[in-house]
């Protein structure tokens, strides 16, 4: 079975989609942070250089997004914009 197919199977139980739909935010913003450092050309060692910490930290950032055990504080978001010379949106946007 394809991933794919796989993915489709399980989001037609409720429970499942609406877990995965919880997770949205947390993917999309690792996926912003992942495609900023990219463009960057910056490798994990130099953000957490420019950001005053090691590669680990910026490992353990990374990683946190993806797998829900900690959220990052907004301050730490920031450093890591910050140090791609990027800078942090944050929205609050109604539901329909």
């Amino acid at each position: 079975m394809k991933h794919s197919e796989l993915k489709e199977k399980a989001l037609k139980k409720r429970k499942v989609e609406s877990e995965y739909d919880s997770l949205e935010p947390e993917c999309k913003l690792l996926h912003d942070l992942l495609k900023a450092r990219q463009k960057a050309g910056l490798s994990q060692a130099e953000v957490a250089k420019r950001m005053g910490t090691k590669a680990p930290a910026i490992t353990r950032l990374e990683t946190s997004l993806s797998s829900g055990k900690h959220s990052p504080s907004i301050a730490t978001i920031k450093k890591y914009a910050d140090a791609l010379d990027c800078h942090l949106e944050i929205k609050i946007v109604a539901n329909n």
